[in-house]
């Protein structure tokens, strides 16, 4: 989804939430984005980051990422345009859970043409945080 070098600055999306909660992003991903609420579980933090991605928002992506696997810098693909989130499984990642995967397709356009990432990711809580590890190899 990114490279590590440089930002793009964010974009406020108005309308509904990248995320696909259907809720507008004023009151769903906009909150933890600013910092004002946490995503509750490992998968409200996968949609919080995919919505991260969807706006620009690089500084919200590296303080969601743990502190043993955070890159030091992030450049989002100006180019790449995030479409669509789809959520195919879960396994654990609750309210009361320290750890759990989230197995998502996300979709994008890049050069005019459509595209999706496939990814199982391991998520952790650090300082009470849900925070994004690592991918699981495929």
């Amino acid at each position: 989804m990114a490279k590590r070098a440089g930002r793009r600055s964010a974009a406020v999306p108005t309308g509904t939430c990248p995320c696909g909660s259907g809720v507008p992003y004023a009151d769903c991903c906009g909150p933890v984005h600013q910092g004002a609420s946490t995503a509750a579980t490992a998968e409200a933090l996968m949609r919080s980051r995919y919505s991260a991605f969807a706006v620009g928002d690089a500084d919200y992506l590296l303080r969601s990422w743990h502190s043993s696997t955070r890159p030091a810098r992030l450049r989002l693909d100006p180019g790449q345009r995030w479409i669509r989130l789809e959520i195919l499984g879960t396994d654990r990642g609750g309210l009361f859970d320290t750890a759990g995967t989230v197995r998502f397709r996300a979709h994008y356009r890049e050069a005019g043409r459509p595209g999706s990432l496939d990814e199982q990711s391991r998520f952790v809580r650090e300082d009470g945080r849900w925070v994004y590890l690592d991918a699981l190899p495929d």
